[in-house]
């Protein structure tokens, strides 16, 4: 007898629930099994570590990337997010989290064919004048695709991988429930909102899951940019996308940090390194509404010098509260101002317990010494956000799931900008944002 959907869906959460607690028992991850309440699904009997032997023993930081890769697409994405939180994690385990890489093997070709059949209507190579089933790329989420229109223009085809919905859709649901455990189990956890978090992930994972968000996302970039010759946002093609697949056009160009070919060339880095900075800087202080992973992969350099942007799964938005906010903080941190930095912190951010503001102040102070006598155009500022949110992780003050991804954009695009150009400073750009 078929069984029904509720019933397997609560075999699949039954089934993730024994998986994840497995995984982490298996890798030693004990703390977390109890302090989440996963003690009961953990078998009897453990085998051995599931991960390659070397001399060098692996840490907890180690174990915890190793356990995310084996419990696979939601995991994953959660330990990416985790990554760029320095106000919820250590170095050493932002740095390791940092390595995950979201790769998955190939969908088979005749299983891309059925989904475009499903989601189209018609064979690939009907859809299209020209469809190449090796895919471009593959992710735990989803593949891209070569293809060209029927009219010739080039295009990449994203199709998300069969079946992944159910199961990112249990993980999150248990994580969830995980978040409400450790708030309850854990003394320390209390001073973040572990289940607040828990949600915003969600909210921001199912966003990525979404083919036709993402194709809005890209459209409002367009019109962002659409006065501004040197930035290049693809076209979406709405006749071919839906929810799981989703056709752009294709971007074709050196990728940022590729700098044999860019000199080859004849490309300005220099000047590019301001151009893309600037990028960022009108996304946040502009527009309000800006690409929260703008890694080297999704950043290419066309042979005109101009900016292809592609990915926009994942995006972030500024509203006047947080521009002003930031704006005073900048503001603070040029005057050396360690009273109005420290106020400008505590707004920027979350906490659940009080805050002894003349303490703060006098470890503000002792922060911006490290500054003294500097404007904000010789500030670096990847180190400058950096030393800022440990300092905020000390008093225990949680910054917004936006204010997290706007920092991390940040520290990137100050990243890709002194790769291109070693004398770069994202202050120089920044400079100009500053409000009294």
């Amino acid at each position: 007898m078929q069984k029904s959907e509720p019933e397997m869906t609560t075999n699949l959460r039954v089934h993730r629930y024994q998986e994840i607690s497995e995984v982490l028992a298996r890798h030693g991850l004990g703390f977390l099994v109890g302090i989440s309440g996963l003690e009961r699904w953990v078998p009897f009997h453990q085998g051995l570590m599931g991960h390659e032997r070397r001399a060098e023993p692996y840490t907890n930081p180690d174990h915890l990337r190793l356990a995310f890769e084996e419990l696979g697409p939601t995991f994953i994405k959660l330990g990416q997010l985790l990554s760029t939180r320095p106000d919820l994690l250590p170095p050493q385990y932002q740095t390791e989290l940092a390595k995950l890489q979201d790769g998955a093997p190939p969908v088979p070709g005749a299983t891309i064919r059925q989904l475009i059949r499903e989601e189209l209507g018609s064979e690939p190579d009907e859809v299209f004048a020209d469809f190449t089933l090796d895919p471009l790329a593959s992710a735990s989420i989803g593949q891209a695709h070569a293809a060209t229109l029927h009219d010739g223009t080039p295009v990449v085809v994203k199709v998300r991988r069969p079946n992944v919905i159910p199961t990112i859709e249990a993980d999150l649901d248990i994580l969830q429930n995980l978040a409400v455990q450790i708030s309850h189990r854990w003394e320390a956890a209390a001073d973040y909102n572990l289940p607040g978090i828990a949600a915003d992930f969600a909210q921001t994972l199912r966003a990525e899951l979404d083919y036709l968000q993402e194709g809005l996302n890209a459209e409002r970039f367009a019109e962002n940019f659409a006065a501004d010759p040197g930035v290049h946002i693809p076209r979406v093609f709405w006749e071919t996308t839906t929810s799981r697949v989703l056709t752009l056009e294709r971007i074709v160009g050196m990728k940022v940090n590729d700098l044999t070919a860019l000199d080859r060339a004849g490309i300005d880095r220099a000047a590019l390194a301001l151009r893309s900075a600037g990028t960022a800087v009108k996304m946040v202080f502009e527009d309000g509404f800006f690409h929260a992973d703008p890694h080297p992969g999704n950043l290419f350099i066309e042979s005109d010098g101009r900016i292809g942007l592609i990915d926009f799964g994942m995006v972030g938005e500024v509203n006047d509260k947080l521009r002003g906010q930031l704006g005073v903080l900048l503001t603070a941190l040029a005057r050396s101002d360690p009273g109005r930095v420290g106020s400008a912190l505590l707004d920027l951010s979350v906490t659940r317990q009080p805050v002894d503001r003349s303490r703060l102040r006098a470890d503000v102070t002792r922060f911006i010494a490290l500054y003294e006598g500097r404007q904000l155009n010789q500030i670096e500022i990847g180190p400058l956000i950096t030393q800022a949110v440990a300092l905020m992780r000390t008093y225990h003050l949680q910054m917004p799931q936006e204010m997290a991804k706007l920092l991390k954009m940040m520290i990137m695009a100050e990243g890709i900008g002194v790769d291109l150009d070693p004398g770069f400073n994202l202050g120089v750009v920044l400079a100009p944002t500053r409000r009294s």
